[in-house]
């Protein structure tokens, strides 16, 4: 069966991240069940450049990208587990300790800098670009780390909430003024909300 676009409201990648497994209505769907998946999630995420995802598709082993997608379900389960039990509160150093398998993930990391000329004509001077090497598949996990430990370092988890849709999974960073999102969107939950509390006066009448 063919997925559905990858869902991307958490308003932040790592929390998208997360999202990658959803229940948003009745039925889960994982968008990283296997290579594939996660190759055209990172794609769909602009984490990997689609030179590179196809090289790898091409040149990886059979079964090495189904691996690699395991422990990219391994990252994110255990990375739900530590924003659960810390949403809605502000990060402590004493969490730190929590985080060093992700310092484990970073420490693998082959990126560095070049100069390069602007994109356009409009930006023509040279500026620093951050590369990777891309040597196996076991690095399309590389740029995953990164986005967790940006969501980390960057959010506050005082405003990192669960959609309150009954049977939603998603969650997301609340950036609206007053902290006032109670939905993973509007067409999604939000709109069934409405819907319910409409049928519901209706009952009352």
């Amino acid at each position: 069966m063919q997925k559905p676009p990858a869902i991307f409201v958490g308003d932040a990648l790592g929390l998208d991240f997360l999202n990658s497994i959803a229940t948003t209505i009745d039925t889960p769907v994982d968008w990283l069940d296997d290579g594939e998946g996660l190759l055209s999630w990172l794609e769909q995420a602009g984490l990997v450049p689609a030179k590179v995802l196809e090289r790898l598709r091409t040149e990886a082993l059979p079964g090495e990208v189904d691996r690699v997608a395991d422990q990219a379900r391994n990252l994110r389960e255990w990375f739900r587990g530590f924003v659960r039990e810390r949403k809605g509160h502000p990060l402590a150093p004493e969490d730190l300790d929590a985080l060093e398998p992700l310092n484990r993930l970073l420490e693998r990391d082959e990126q560095f800098g070049r100069i390069v000329s602007g994109d356009n004509s409009h930006d023509a001077g040279l500026k620093l670009r951050a590369l990777r090497r891309w040597r196996s598949p076991e690095s399309l996990l590389l740029p995953i780390g990164e986005t967790l430990a940006k969501f980390v370092c960057e959010e506050s988890f005082s405003d990192v909430k669960a959609c309150e849709g009954p049977a939603c999974t998603l969650m997301f960073v609340d950036h609206t003024r007053g902290r006032a999102r109670r939905w993973c969107s509007m067409a999604l939950c939000g709109n069934r909300a409405k819907q319910a509390a409409y049928r519901q006066r209706l009952k009352v009448l």
